[in-house]
């Protein structure tokens, strides 16, 4: 896919500026957790995922591009991955989300390999 991994598709109803806190993630096969906080910054938009109890204490940042669908009347969103690509996907580091592009591109090279065509 030429499009980035870090923006959202058109076809997902996503509108720019919704405050989507708190609001429940769905994998293909289940939920993973709620959202903690996200962005819609222009080619680094991101949700950063708490999962609670599923995997205790854990935190990832979703490309915004793993988003295929935001339900605005359930606050829901779903993700094109599956509960075991979340678990195994890399950390969200705090310190060097912002910033650091090499973070990124680490993220981002683990999400493309699972997005669809």
């Amino acid at each position: 896919m030429s499009d980035s991994i870090w923006g959202y598709q058109p076809t997902t109803g996503h509108i720019a500026g919704t405050d989507l806190t708190g609001w429940t993630v769905e994998a293909t096969d289940g939920s993973v957790g709620k959202v903690d906080k996200h962005s819609d910054d222009v080619n680094s938009a991101y949700l950063v995922v708490d999962t609670g109890v599923w995997i205790f204490g854990k935190h990832v940042l979703l490309p915004a591009g793993t988003v295929k669908l935001v339900d605005l009347i359930e606050y829901k969103i779903y993700v094109d991955l599956t509960r075991e690509q979340i678990k195994d996907s890399p950390e969200f580091d705090k310190d060097k989300h912002v910033g650091d592009a090499g973070y990124h591109e680490q993220l981002g090279s683990y999400y493309q390999n699972y997005r669809r065509a």
